[in-house]
């Protein structure tokens, strides 16, 4: 069946295809001598304009975790790269693994280039380790490193997780990150160095190997539970503390003759905290100063063991219990996060 209205002629075609031909050549002819007249840097961020526009825009969000700020190390970095290590699956090619005489346990890293598939919460993200080389520095100057090596993480998630990744994930990766260590921890027994040389009395520090834990003390069953109960609560009450305006510590008197297992108590407190041991003899200390100095170099998560407490003022009850010929000492402990 046909309409009234007739088809075009070839010719009508012919002329149509013409002046299209014509337009095309004259809108080329235009943007060659255009190109003349642009500089080539603003054609480029014009087109790179137009393909930003028309482009479709990926739901993929990657943050880049750089291994140093540029002044210190980067704490998510540190962070990740102990949190990932727990995160190796069979699909894994390749891993770095080292070990130090103070290691309790091999330590692993990715490799260069290595992905791992992590899931929080129901989100699936990708990590990545990335090498490359830094930009080389002036060869001409002996003090300045050459080829540098950069490193950092990219983890790649759906845009539409953003506000979960930033704000639960990543300080999840920095508290879990944190235990690991804590684990895997090597402590450390500090006594002081008595020599009076260059910079005067300081700490000195050994690993710290005593074996001795709450399973293995020699203790009252109600006694041990009632003090692991406490050093637990202790732990985690650093809010607590902050909001009624207290310093974050406790102490305890451990009072008693040699032998009866102060010591080993101190010992197993220390092995159950993860915390370091300052072993202080207030008899060495001569001034206050050098007490000050001691206690600004200590570090975090200590247990300060004050020996002999009761000898450390001339009292006269003490001197009357010394008459008596009573041989018992005293520790005063206190452990600080």
């Amino acid at each position: 069946m046909f309409s009234g209205k007739e088809f075009p002629s070839s010719s009508s075609f012919l002329a149509a295809y013409a002046s299209m031909a014509g337009s095309i050549m004259m809108a080329q002819s235009i943007a060659n001598q255009l190109s003349h007249l642009i500089p080539h840097h603003v054609r480029s961020y014009l087109l790179s304009t137009l393909r930003y526009f028309f482009k479709p825009q990926s739901p993929i969000l990657t943050l880049v975790i750089d291994e140093s700020t540029g002044i210190a190390r980067n704490q998510v970095y540190d962070a990740s790269e102990t949190y990932l290590c727990t995160k190796v699956s069979p699909k894994t090619k390749r891993l770095k693994i080292s070990k130090t005489p103070t290691e309790k346990n091999l330590t692993i890293k990715l490799e260069k280039g290595e992905k791992i598939v992590d899931n929080y919460e129901g989100v699936e993200l990708q990590w990545r380790l990335v090498f490359a080389e830094a930009e080389k520095n002036d060869s001409h100057n002996p003090f300045q490193p050459r080829n540098v090596e950069k490193r950092w993480f990219e983890l790649s998630f759906h845009r539409d997780h953003k506000e979960t990744i930033l704000g639960s994930y990543i300080p999840y990766i920095l508290e879990k990150a944190k235990s690991i260590k804590e684990e895997v921890r090597v402590l450390k027994m500090h006594t002081l160095n008595n020599s009076q040389g260059y910079g005067g009395i300081k700490w000195e520090s050994i690993n710290l190997e005593h074996p001795a834990t709450f399973e293995t003390l020699a203790m009252e069953p109600d006694l041990k539970n009632i003090v692991i109960e406490d050093l637990n609560r202790f732990v985690k009450r650093k809010d607590f503390y902050k909001r009624v305006g207290r310093a974050w510590k406790r102490g305890y008197l451990l009072y008693g003759p040699p032998g009866t297992g102060k010591s080993s108590l101190v010992a197993a407190m220390a092995n159950h905290l993860k915390f370091d041991v300052y072993d202080l003899q207030l008899a060495n200390i001569m001034r206050d100063s050098d007490l000050r100095r001691l206690f600004l170099a200590t570090g975090n998560r200590l247990i300060l063991v004050i020996e002999d407490i009761d000898c450390s003022l001339d009292l006269p009850d003490r001197r009357q219990v010394s008459k008596d010929g009573d041989g018992r000492k005293q520790h005063d402990v206190q452990y600080y996060p």
